[in-house]
C-alpha cells in the first residue's frame, strides 16, 4: 500500500486521544481511591465514577486500576482448624442433660474466635458448671 510520507508522519505525530483521556480519568480514580483509604475496588470505584457522573465501563475502570497497581483491601480470610477426626473423642456422658443435684457436678466449655483489625486472633474459652 503507498502513503505520501507527509501522511506517515502525520500519522504517527498524532495525539493520542484516547490516552489523553485515560491519564484524566486515571486521576479520577486516584483521587477516589485515595479518598477512601486504598479501601475501594473496581465496582466501588467504578460506582463512584458513575456518581459524579462519568459514563464508563467497569471493565476499563479494571484494566486502568490494574495497570496503575492500584488494588482495594480484601477481608482476610476465616482461619477453619477443622482437620478432620484427630485423636479420641470423648463419650457423650452428659447427653445435654445439664442438670444436677449438687454443685461443680458437671463442667462445660466452649471455645470462641476472637479476629482484631491489625490481624490477630484471640481464642476464649469459657468453663461453666450448672449448679441449683
Amino acid at each position: 500500500m503507498r502513503m505520501a510520507r507527509s501522511t506517515y508522519y502525520l500519522e504517527i505525530n498524532k495525539a493520542d486521544v484516547v490516552a489523553n483521556r485515560n491519564q484524566e480519568l486515571l486521576a479520577e480514580i486516584t483521587e477516589i481511591f485515595e479518598q477512601h483509604k486504598h479501601r475501594y475496588g473496581v465496582r466501588r470505584v467504578h460506582r463512584e465514577l458513575i456518581n459524579r457522573g462519568y459514563r464508563i465501563n467497569h471493565k476499563r475502570v479494571q484494566r486502568l486500576m490494574h495497570e496503575a497497581g492500584l488494588f482495594g483491601k480484601r477481608p482476610k480470610k476465616k482461619y477453619h482448624s477443622y482437620k478432620g477426626e484427630v485423636g479420641k473423642v470423648a463419650d457423650n456422658i452428659i447427653d445435654r442433660d445439664f442438670s444436677t443435684t449438687a454443685p461443680l457436678q458437671k463442667w462445660t466449655t466452649d471455645v470462641s474466635q476472637f479476629n482484631f483489625s491489625w490481624g490477630e486472633m484471640l481464642y476464649l474459652s469459657s468453663a461453666g458448671y450448672e449448679y441449683e
